[in-house]
Order: structure tokens, then C-alpha cells, then sequence
């Protein structure tokens, strides 16, 4: 990836829905997936969410490590060098509450300002990264 170049992050909705063509979001995922170029980049969090939910609604979790693999996903980030800081978003985001996968996809985002979350999580519209900077997304809606 060129330095400066924009970095998609990864989460589990769009993951699963590539994966899971009866998921209601099976379509545009597809259609994403087709368009992005690779590797997007992710956390070990969003694949155990991942291979979870594929499990639990009769898909397969290997899928997702498969495209860990083919490089069509890039592990990218390291928590436990962040852990303060995951502590800190998780305390702030309680209220919602934050999943430890979103707190580590906000703060990849802080990490790379030229990034977007490709996400179907409502919740991302309400984080902010660095405290009050509006995340940049990808989206059911916003495609």
C-alpha cells in the first residue's frame, strides 16, 4: 500500500455478510468487497467475531481465515500496546455499550487519520476518534 494511501478498516458486519448470502446485507458487501482493493485491514477481535457469527447462523469460520491468507485481509494492529487506550474508549462508550472489536477499529482509526470503517454497526456514527472527530465510514447508507 503507497504511504498516504487510504486504509479501509474492517469490521465483522461487512465480513460476515460477504460470507453469508442470507444475510441482509449479502449484496452490497459483495458489491464493496469488489470495489475495494486489498488488503483491508482488521484486528484479531473482528475475526473471532466474525468466525462466531458464521458459526452460530450455520456458515463457515475457516472463510474468514481463509481470506486472512489470500491477503484479501491484513491484521494490522497490536492491542496490547493500546491497552490504555482501549480502556479508555470501552470506559467512555459504556453507555452503548463498545465491544472491544469496535474499540480497536476507532482506534486503528486514531493510528491511520487516512482510514475509513467499513462497518454496518449503527454505533459508529455515535464514536469519535481522538474524542471528537467524526469517523469516516462506509456504509449501507452511505454508498
Amino acid at each position: 500500500m503507497p504511504s498516504g494511501a487510504e486504509r479501509v478498516l474492517l469490521d465483522t458486519g461487512p465480513l460476515v455478510a460477504v460470507l453469508n448470502g442470507a444475510d441482509e446485507h449479502h449484496g452490497w458487501a459483495r458489491e464493496c468487497f469488489g470495489r475495494l482493493a486489498p488488503p483491508l485491514f482488521t484486528c484479531e477481535a473482528v475475526l473471532s467475531e466474525a468466525q462466531f457469527l458464521l458459526a452460530d447462523r450455520g456458515g463457515d469460520p475457516l472463510a474468514v481465515l481463509a481470506m486472512a491468507r489470500q491477503g484479501v485481509l491484513a491484521l494490522d494492529f497490536d492491542a496490547r500496546e493500546e491497552v490504555e487506550r482501549l480502556h479508555d474508549l470501552q470506559r467512555s462508550y459504556r453507555n452503548l455499550p463498545m465491544s472491544f472489536a469496535d474499540a480497536c477499529l476507532v482506534r486503528m482509526s486514531e493510528l491511520h487519520e487516512r482510514s475509513r470503517v467499513f462497518t454496518t454497526d449503527a454505533h459508529f456514527r455515535l464514536y469519535r476518534r481522538h474524542r471528537r472527530r467524526v469517523i469516516p465510514l462506509l456504509t449501507p447508507t452511505s454508498t
